[in-house]
């Protein structure tokens, strides 16, 4: 299959592995920014063919990791509402709030709907007038045009029962917050295609530049990771701090302009939290003023709610990259799939979770790595 099967070329990228072995003199830590990056690179053993002085660190790269505590405890109160069709992507199902989750507010009686894109949602509310339907906008900027759209679609329809519980959030001011941390080791970033594929990579020079880095912009599969790898290595090893894209069959330097003209309508820039990290400055979307009739939180008034975060869970500190998964006391004991302690085990792109799935399960130190290539 195209740009699946030729992205995973065992002799490529036992070639690509070879020229960065050659390359390297010196330590290096890499951030690997989203989370699909790092399921490909644990699932493939990427990190233990590398250089032992080449260190993958993974980032708060997850949209289901990041949406903080405060908003899913929002979400739980709305959904438990007896007027509510609460409307979610499967994966924000189990994400544990203070006391409970979706799947218990389901269980319990609320009327919860997985559905696979928010124009369901859109349908739901066409089809019963007489329910209030609430869809979980959440993620980075890969998923909010199309939260956009559906907002815009509702004011176009006049669909009045539709609202949207907004929690995007923006990787630049990410990346700004992670260098400017006193605990930082990241020297480089590998920055993740899909969202350059919709933003474009123009915030990126100035976070280059400013901080010294390099940022390259690579895709998912092995032979994408394994090329964005080189590509960062080589720059370092030179003294090098540009803007690389490695992902060029799906990312151009402006972007998407029509999802860009729709999120520039529908959202506006605004502070948000990341759970585990806390308030990053400019880091999120809400809506406007033009379609605040819409925003979730401001029809519920879900203002007060009072949260409480797992003492025994340190995905914050996964998240931040200070914390390799399997060096967490619960991982794969008092916190599994089944049974988690926090979001990073829950996703479908939850460091945590890659971890338990692909049998990375001693704890301590990582195993030493293996070079054998990738298939």
């Amino acid at each position: 299959m195209k740009y699946i099967d030729e992205f995973n070329e065992p002799a490529l990228a036992r070639r690509l592995l070879d020229d960065i072995h050659a390359t390297v003199t010196q330590p290096w830590a890499l951030m690997e920014v989203c989370g699909g990056q790092t399921h490909s690179i644990i699932r493939h053993g990427i990190d233990q063919l590398l250089p032992e002085k080449v260190e993958l660190i993974h980032g708060p790269g997850c949209p289901v990791c990041v949406t903080p505590l405060d908003m899913i405890d929002k979400a739980l109160e709305i959904a438990s509402r007896p007027n509510v069709i609460f409307c979610s992507f499967g994966d924000m199902l189990r994400v544990p709030g203070t006391d409970r989750d979706l799947f218990r507010v389901k269980g319990a009686g609320g009327d919860v709907r997985v559905v696979y894109s928010p124009l369901d949602a859109l349908t739901i509310a066409q089809r019963n007038p007489d329910r209030e339907v609430v869809f979980f906008g959440i993620g980075f900027e890969t998923t909010a045009p199309a939260n956009a759209m559906t907002v815009h679609q509702a004011r176009r329809l006049g669909i009045r029962n539709f609202s949207l519980l907004v929690s995007h959030v923006r990787v630049p001011p990410a990346i700004e917050a992670i260098m400017r941390s006193p605990s930082c080791r990241v020297q480089a970033f590998l920055a993740a295609g899909h969202v350059c594929s919709v933003m474009g990579t123009a915030e990126y020079p100035e976070l280059a530049e400013r901080h010294q880095v390099p940022i390259v912009v690579t895709g998912f599969e092995p032979l994408d990771i394994l090329e964005g790898v080189r590509r960062t290595v080589h720059q370092l090893e030179r003294g090098e701090h540009r803007v690389d894209n490695a992902y060029g069959r799906a990312v151009r330097d402006d972007g998407n302009p029509a999802a860009l003209r729709m999120l520039e309508e529908v959202f506006e820039v605004t502070d948000r939290s990341w759970r585990g990290i806390g308030t990053i400055p400019d880091s999120g979307w809400r809506l406007s003023a033009a379609f605040r009739e819409y925003d979730a939180e401001h029809r519920f008034q879900v203002d007060g709610v009072r949260t409480c975060e797992s003492a025994a869970c340190r995905s914050g500190e996964v998240l931040q990259g200070l914390l390799k998964p399997n060096q967490c006391e619960a991982f794969g004991t008092v916190c599994t799939p089944r049974n988690p302690l926090g979001a990073t085990m829950v996703s479908s792109e939850g460091a945590c979770a890659a971890y338990y799935l692909y049998r990375r399960l001693e704890h301590g130190p990582a195993s030493p790595k293996e070079a054998s290539p990738v298939g």
